[in-house]
């Protein structure tokens, strides 16, 4: 089982359930089984940097990566799925250290799913905050703009009495 998935064969008899972290993850490049790229391909593919991707393993970010004959670091699909759910977290504003516990949590099993749950939860407060502090904003950029288009019209007017 990879970082990303907690599969049927783990849940309950007749369970489907599926967790990939981002939903619906985005199309993959290749098919599973022929899913090995190179770094520079994850890069392309992603945006993140060489620099980055070597960083998310070195901090425990990523789980082990793959490594070819030469030592080269070999990419799969669940890796690209991974990627892109920390980039959603990175988003949130979410701690770089809490994305590392997040991390430990799921390669720790299924026993963790309180301590995931507490934190993705306190995530999701923070992005509520945000948002209504972002509709604020919007709100008095919206009346400035109205203000500004209001007193334009009123300038107009004047100039073709």
């Amino acid at each position: 089982m990879t970082v990303m998935q907690t599969t049927a064969e783990t849940l309950a008899p007749n369970a489907t359930r599926t967790d990939i972290c981002s939903a619906p993850p985005r199309r993959h490049p290749r098919p599973d089984g022929e899913d090995r790229y190179t770094i520079s391909e994850v890069v392309a593919f992603t945006g993140l940097t060489a620099h980055t991707l070597r960083w998310y393993e070195r901090i425990g970010l990523m789980s082990h990566i793959d490594r070819s004959h030469t030592g080269q670091r070999r990419y799969s699909n669940s890796d690209l799925d991974w990627l892109d759910f920390v980039g959603k977290l990175r988003m949130t504003g979410m701690p770089v250290a809490d994305m590392v516990r997040y991390a430990e949590l799921v390669r720790e099993g299924e026993s963790t799913y309180p301590d995931r749950r507490e934190l993705l939860e306190s995530t999701r407060r923070d992005v509520l905050t945000r948002i209504a502090e972002l509709q604020d904003t919007l709100a008095v950029l919206d009346r400035k703009i109205g203000f500004y288009g209001d007193a334009g019209r009123s300038r107009e007017g004047e100039s073709t009495r």
